[in-house]
């Protein structure tokens, strides 16, 4: 089964939490880093199955913005890396 990895960076830590949160909680992934990046954006990293992680990304983006004042800076997901 092909492994993905995917990241989502938010704008501040409430945002990022609740990605976090959402994003373990809707499909079968790990969450494999937790980070600040710069000047108060954080990341998540999580790592699965290529399918589940592309529903495990979308749904943190979701729970993300709706965070008030949540802003996704970027996302992007890794399918098969070597």
């Amino acid at each position: 089964m092909p492994v993905a990895v995917g990241t989502i960076e938010t704008l501040g830590f409430p945002a990022i939490l609740a990605a976090a949160d959402a994003a373990v909680k809707a499909a079968r992934v790990t969450l494999v880093k937790f980070d600040m990046a710069e000047k108060g954006n954080f990341y998540i990293t999580v790592r699965g199955p290529v399918s589940e992680v592309q529903q495990s990304i979308a749904e943190g983006i979701t729970a993300a913005q709706s965070v008030f004042g949540g802003e996704v800076i970027s996302h992007f997901i890794i399918a098969n890396p070597t």
